[in-house]
């Protein structure tokens, strides 16, 4: 192969109308070749390379004449034809990630791919056609029409938060156990007495399918002013197949008809039924409830991502767990479950033996399990939100980090933790557990979008990937998270595959400083 020269554009590139394993393995990934440069974390001085030594980057230069290719053409040529959206001239559009990375360690997460005075288009069909210098998207692109142009002057363009673990449908709220909390009662006191999980299953279980399917589509709603995108939905408040299913259905409702990305999650194991004991309900689950969810799947009338166990001392012990999990990925669905928060269970290393995609909370995992799920590849999604208002110890974040674990985050709504805000969950993360805000944005982008199986096509803003992407009005992304409470200030617009779904009203009155 020729030996590139910085400044040429590529000749060839592959088509991207839509995401492709071929495309996004191609060893250019469509971008120029050029001098290595990341932003270096608050300290240190930036990395370069030698003389002469160059590599691919996501990161593009403002030379016009160095660009990135976009369909089998480089952006040398004119590119005519009709386009979904144009976001121009963005103060900072940070890609996260622009290599076609799965995910992000350490390292990677401390050095975010961040373009300066940038443009970017989605297509048609929602998926990201151009990303580079706003002067060389002005002229490529300068015969080609979009149904929408936002003007970004001044603004940041991030990709779209995702949320690796929410518990959104259920019917009555728990604000009176938060009180029941601060006097001092744990979370397990309150289970035990017949609140918490039951108190919600109880209320579940009475609500129509229609009432529930109301109240999620106001919360998921909630979440995407918040800048989510891409959301991941358990059931569980229902515990028996009929009430289960009814979850499942609403959960799907939702994935049709609304524009929010939806990764769904049967989570029939959250607590054991009352009148059952762990082994019987773990029996139900096996031979009457996924077989069910299986024929439904088949049939096309659900679909479900994701299999979640709460694996927890009194409620589903390491061996109904292993069950369970196993028995679903049998039928073919992820395991995504609940590890190691009030006890140590050994949760990580099961789900690292099992060939867990991922394992949230892991509040009291071991150090044997932190290196277990390094090694397996298997994402920690942690829950800052619920450490904070359970008063539980704080998830090893840095310990993880360090042992080569992929960190995410997820938001953990629910009626026990009520908060929607991604950016909030990237504030606590940063002060409670020691993570940069680099780090934050890494796992609440790119790595919570590995830990639902979605890295391909979701977590970064790179050529195929869709176009969810959130404008905040600030000259500088970390805003997001510095503001504590101020993204309702801060964000301008939400964009899922390049429709605009959320616009406040007031950003071009108001400024967020």
């Amino acid at each position: 192969m020729p030996a590139w020269v910085p400044g040429i554009t590529f000749p060839w590139g592959w088509d991207t109308a839509g995401p492709s394993t071929l495309f996004r393995n191609f060893p250019f990934r469509c971008r120029a070749l050029l001098p290595t440069s990341r932003a270096a974390p608050a300290g240190q001085e930036e990395s370069r390379p030698a003389p002469g030594d160059f590599e691919l980057s996501g990161r593009l230069p403002s030379s016009p004449t160095t660009i990135c290719a976009i369909g089998s053409i480089g952006l040398s040529a004119a590119m005519a034809g009709e386009y979904r959206l144009l976001l121009a001239n963005a103060r900072q559009l940070v890609l996260v990630c622009g290599h076609g990375e799965q995910y992000l360690l350490r390292e990677g997460m401390a050095r975010l791919d961040v373009l300066r005075d940038a443009s970017l288009v989605v297509g048609l069909d929602g998926y990201i056609k151009a990303v580079g210098p706003a002067d060389a998207i002005r002229r490529r692109f300068a015969g080609a029409t979009f149904e929408s142009k936002i003007d970004c002057t001044g603004k940041c363009v991030l990709p779209g938060l995702v949320d690796a673990h929410t518990h959104p449908v259920w019917a009555g709220d728990r604000v009176h156990e938060f009180a029941m909390k601060l006097a001092g009662a744990s979370y397990m006191e309150i289970h035990q007495a017949g609140g918490g999980i039951h108190f919600t299953v109880e209320h579940t279980r009475k609500a129509t399918e229609e009432e529930l399917f109301a109240t999620f589509k106001h919360r998921l709603e909630r979440m995407c002013r918040a800048g989510s995108t891409l959301v991941e939905c358990k059931s569980g408040y229902g515990l028996n197949l009929e009430t289960e299913l009814k979850m499942l259905r609403v959960i799907e409702r939702a994935r049709q008809s609304m524009d929010i990305g939806i990764s769904s999650t049967y989570c029939g194991a959250h607590s054991v039924p009352k009148g059952k004991t762990a082994t019987e309900a773990t029996d139900d689950i096996i031979n009457n409830q996924l077989p069910k969810l299986k024929e439904l799947q088949q049939s096309g009338e659900i679909h479900v991502n994701n299999i979640d166990v709460f694996c927890e001392k009194g409620v589903f012990d390491v061996d109904s767990t292993r069950r369970i999990l196993q028995a679903g990925k049998d039928t073919g669905l992820q395991i995504n479950f609940h590890g190691d928060e009030l006890h140590p269970m050994k949760s990580a290393e099961l789900g690292a033996e099992l060939g867990a995609q991922a394992i949230s909370h892991l509040e009291e995992v071991s150090d044997e399990g932190i290196a277990a799920m390094a090694k397996a590849k298997c994402a920690a999604v942690l829950l800052p939100t619920t450490a904070y208002m359970l008063r539980l110890k704080q998830p090893q974040a840095r310990k993880m980090l360090d042992e080569g674990v992929i960190v995410a985050l997820g938001s953990d709504f629910n009626p026990n933790a009520y908060c929607f805000s991604m950016p909030m969950v990237m504030h606590l993360a940063c002060v409670n557990m020691k993570m940069s805000m680099n780090e934050a944005l890494a796992a609440a982008t790119i790595n919570a979008a590995y830990a639902l199986g979605k890295s391909d096509t979701q977590g970064s803003i790179e050529i195929g990937k869709q176009g969810d992407l959130v404008i905040i009005n600030s000259s500088r992304w970390e805003h997001l998270i510095y503001q504590f409470g101020g993204h309702q200030t801060l964000i301008d617009y939400v964009i899922i595959k390049g429709k605009v779904v959320y616009k406040n009203e007031s950003c071009d009155m108001i400024s967020s400083y």
